[in-house]
């Protein structure tokens, strides 16, 4: 382990985080809030910290698979205990297990919170919130990448360990320039969906904070009433773009270079979109009933599909009232999730085709066990490696999740209310059901179930084994 590299990254991600919080800071002037001092003062604290760490300046500059999985999961870490200082020193959030909650949930793009009453926060600390989710959608570490070659090392293990997905590549032979053309894209869609819901009469602060936590697909709200206080036109615009963001950003460069039919034959957008049309339709039938027309229905079910199956969380009604049958679809759109390589969480589609066809090529050697049968994605057939990680991830996944709900249900809340609490962070989604469903929040929790919550948000987005491998001796040996 090289792990002077390591911990000249965490420097460097520790640097861009004080300067993003410089955004909050101006936003608390403008609105001539108190809390400015808050983030002045972690701004401080945060580039001091990493300029130190940074001056740690690595005699061997190559970084391998470890160092790219220890380095993005330890900045992640990092980021969010650092993150968490405006909150606590502003004391808008006093508890420390709170905040660190609360900011975890931002950058992991899970939109889960232990506010009751989040229009008490300045406008300051909301933006921040907000702006967590767009930091931490397509990875700080990309970010990081795009503006910087990092010490001549092999970038691309930082990539794959923030990217979401079973396999990532380059859209481009440079792994910067891959990761400058992934937030190119990024920032045009957050811009243009703040330009649509401005013209739409969203108030400027609102469309700013909407349009970071729809391209982060992270959900935290600015209102109390959460998305439904908003107009028909805005809420439709915000379905879109969560759709939008839940699809992989390779497709949308292969849209510029023209390149349709590769885009058209993409079997993970297919079934994505595919799932997507038919939950809303069976939603939209099943909770017909209870409002006062199909219109009205269609746009709520539209909205909660896009929401949940994109992970984003938000909300324009307490889904937590609808029938059993249409839940229970959203349950399921909670583990499937969006695309890979997309902002999204969840397991991915991908995954899901992957384990569909493994499933239908074991009973096909079941039957003829001299037959051979291969598995293909797009037309091109799927690495043994990436069936293996698949496989493994699956196991890992649902190990993760059964051991966590053990966990929380030392709490004594009811089995939905556990069960949706851990699909909702581990799949980086937000609200879940009963007492964590989308009226409601975490912060009845205690603070040990909070951590439990905690390290399933960081899992979900990093896709588990960053995580994991910093718990493995074999990670820190030389």
């Amino acid at each position: 382990m090289n792990k002077k590299i390591v911990i000249h990254v965490l420097g460097l991600s520790l640097v861009l985080e004080s300067a993003c919080m410089l955004l909050p800071l101006i936003c608390s002037l403008i609105y001539r809030e108190s809390d400015a001092f808050a983030f002045a003062v972690s701004a401080a604290i945060c580039f001091v910290s990493g300029f130190l760490l940074k001056s740690i300046v690595p005699k061997k500059r190559n970084m391998y698979a470890k160092e790219g999985l220890a380095a993005v999961s330890l900045s992640w870490i990092c980021m969010s205990l650092f993150g968490a200082l405006p909150f606590i020193i502003s004391g808008a959030i006093p508890n420390f297990f709170d905040a660190l909650f609360e900011t975890v949930s931002g950058f992991t793009t899970t939109g889960a919170s232990i506010l009751k009453d989040v229009e008490k926060l300045s406008h300051g600390m909301l933006f921040w919130r907000s702006f967590t989710h767009w930091i931490g959608g397509m990875g700080v570490l990309v970010f990081l990448v795009s503006l910087l070659k990092l010490s001549g090392g092999d970038n691309l293990y930082l990539l794959k360990a923030e990217s979401t997905g079973p396999a990532v590549g380059k859209i481009v032979p440079r792994v910067q320039s891959s990761a400058k053309i992934l937030y190119a894209m990024y920032t045009f869609f957050t811009i243009l969906e703040i330009l649509l819901l401005l013209i739409g009469g969203m108030p400027l602060f609102d469309s700013i904070t909407i349009s970071l936590g729809t391209a982060g697909t992270g959900g935290f709200a600015v209102r109390n009433s959460g998305m439904a206080g908003y107009t028909a036109f805005q809420q439709n615009v915000v379905t879109v773009f969560m759709i939008l963001f839940g699809i992989d950003f390779s497709l949308y460069y292969l849209l510029l270079m023209r390149k349709f039919k590769a885009v058209f034959k993409s079997e993970e957008l297919r079934g994505y979109l595919g799932v997507i049309l038919a939950s809303i339709i069976l939603i939209c039938i099943n909770i017909s009933g209870l409002f006062d027309n199909i219109w009205t229905a269609l746009k709520h079910s539209a909205f909660q599909v896009a929401s949940i199956i994109t992970t984003t969380g938000y909300a324009t009604t307490d889904f937590d009232k609808w029938p059993e049958f249409s839940k229970t679809i959203l349950l399921l759109l909670m583990f499937i999730g969006a695309c890979a390589g997309s902002t999204g969480g969840g397991m991915k589609v991908s995954r899901i085709i992957i384990a569909f066809k493994t499933v239908i090529k074991e009973l096909k050697i079941t039957v003829h066990p001299q037959s051979t049968h291969k598995i293909t994605i797009n037309r091109q057939l799927v690495a043994h490696e990436t069936i293996r990680a698949v496989n493994v991830y699956m196991v890992a996944y649902f190990v993760i999740f059964a051991f966590s709900l053990l966990l929380v249900s030392m709490d004594k809340f009811d089995f939905a209310t556990n069960f949706s609490a851990i699909a909702a962070t581990i799949n980086n989604i937000g609200p879940g059901f009963a007492r964590v469903g989308p009226t409601c929040n975490f912060g009845d929790y205690s603070s040990f179930s909070k951590i439990v919550f905690i390290f399933n948000m960081l899992v979900g987005r990093l896709e588990i084994f960053p995580m994991l491998i910093l718990f493995s001796p074999y990670t820190w040996k030389k």
